[in-house]
């Protein structure tokens, strides 16, 4: 191991968890404002790209053991689910829901189901990048 390979690493765990923060912060804002999931989902990618780039890959494989594309299927299903929930309401398709919620660190929470097919879209977009940035390294596994 090098000498700037441990500034380098402290330093970026450090960024990455600001980052992680700035994505939650873009994700939370988005339904009432710019951002939402696929900004969130591109600076979470961000994220993860970084650690790419920092670590060594069979590390990075050991804190993820998981597919990414798994990230795609789930996203979809999830926002394909705001669609279709309503109907089993008896309501219109894409009719949205509202509820607010008491959290004891946060506070006043409102979640909508426009936040959960954002949910869904970030997931999505975290998985599409780094599905493309694994395949475009190499790592095939």
């Amino acid at each position: 191991m090098r000498e700037n390979d441990v500034m380098l690493e402290t330093i970026s765990k450090i960024v990455i968890l600001i980052i992680l923060t700035f994505g939650f912060y873009i994700f939370f804002s988005g339904h009432n404002g710019p951002g939402g999931g696929f900004i969130g989902g591109l600076v979470f990618a961000s994220a993860f790209i970084l650690m790419f780039l920092t670590f060594d890959a069979e590390k990075i494989r050991q804190i993820l053991p998981f597919d990414f594309t798994y990230l795609i299927v789930g996203g979809i299903l999830i926002s394909l689910s705001t669609l279709f929930l309503p109907l089993f309401f008896g309501d219109d398709w894409l009719t949205q829901y509202d509820q607010y919620f008491r959290l004891p660190l946060i506070g006043k929470l409102h979640i909508t189901t426009v936040t959960i097919f954002e949910f869904g879209i970030l997931l999505t977009v975290l998985g599409v990048v780094m599905t493309i940035l694994l395949t475009i390294s190499g790592d095939t596994k």
